[in-house]
């Protein structure tokens, strides 16, 4: 027979590969536990909900006689399931397997908002007990969000963020919609705007590769990122901004010059280049209407979604979306 214990105030974190470290920092002298890139405690931090791949929001720790036996309490609490799996560990495999059927194929982009039901996540402790959530901030396996990629089309591999960000938030440019592209070059971002028939206005100093130059529905204007004058744009829906910068600077020109024009969505990148910079994420997740967090393609940063107006997005919307 298995035994439920519900951990009150606790949550579990798991870190993007490769800032294992951020969060072991973080959480330096606060009692918590972990395994490889999960954390968890009473350990609810500001920061490391943006960065979290996935966050488990309710902890369950489940003990077990046999491999159906935690199969029967997982699905007693939710139908849908997905272990952090340790490497080489046959019975979290058997486990998995004795659990309903949950697909983790690449996803398909389309633009178009879609729908996914909720996943739970679980970890083998050890042979006889599992910590579980059944309510997670992420309804993708271990919070990854992993494209059928087209390798031949987009000039770089930037194109998968904004893939990323759209199907995240279930709101994205319609065709023939007018969409400034700030520090366009090579043209990932712009390549993607183009493909969903928006029509892209490039700014940078260095040019778009050349078949995104001679494209129809692509201008291309050589400028530097932060000098784009936006009120000469008034039709233009969307802002676009990928560029290499301190984000302080972001900050300063989202908040002077991008919010008070007539912009109505916009998705930025804050690249961080050092921990001293955290102190901006505070700045953007003040701004009213956005939404902050790690996309499973961003590295050392952070992506920022922004509305003129609050947004219901898709059912599957990132719930801090609007």
């Amino acid at each position: 027979m298995h035994q439920l214990r519900c951990l009150p105030n606790q949550i579990a974190y798991l870190a993007p590969l490769g800032l294992e470290d951020l969060f072991a920092e973080r959480l330096a002298g606060k009692p918590h536990l972990r395994q490889e890139r999960l954390f968890w405690g009473a350990i609810e931090d500001s920061l490391l909900n943006r960065f979290a791949s996935n966050i488990w929001r309710e902890l369950y720790e489940i003990e077990f006689d046999s491999i159906s036996d935690c199969a029967k309490a997982l699905t007693s609490l939710q139908r849908s399931w997905w272990a952090y799996m340790p490497a080489g560990s046959s019975r979290a495999s058997y486990i998995q397997k004795a659990l309903p059927h949950v697909g983790a194929k690449p996803v398909v982009f389309t633009g178009k908002p879609m729908v996914y039901p909720p996943l739970g996540s679980w970890r083998l402790l050890d042979d006889h007990r599992v910590l579980a959530s059944p309510s997670c901030s992420s309804p993708r396996p271990n919070g990854e969000w992993i494209f059928a990629e087209d390798r031949a089309g987009p000039p770089n591999r930037a194109y998968l963020k904004l893939w990323e960000a759209f199907t995240r938030i279930g709101v994205a440019p319609q065709k023939g919609e007018i969409c400034l592209d700030l520090g366009a070059s090579p043209g990932g971002w712009t390549w993607v705007l183009h493909q969903m028939g928006a029509h892209v206005k490039a700014f940078d100093r260095s040019p778009l590769r050349a078949d995104l130059m001679q494209a129809a529905g692509v201008e291309f204007i050589e400028a530097d990122a932060f000098r784009v004058d936006l009120s000469a744009y008034p039709e233009a829906s969307w802002l676009f901004c990928d560029v290499i910068c301190y984000p302080e600077k972001l900050y300063e020109w989202v908040s002077t010059c991008m919010v008070p024009s007539s912009i109505q969505y916009a998705v930025c990148t804050l690249k961080f280049q050092g921990r001293e910079h955290y102190g901006v994420i505070d700045s953007f997740a003040q701004i009213p209407n956005g939404w902050l967090g790690h996309l499973s393609q961003n590295k050392h940063e952070l992506t920022w979604v922004w509305s003129r107006l609050p947004q219901g997005g898709s059912p599957t919307a990132e719930a801090a979306w609007g």
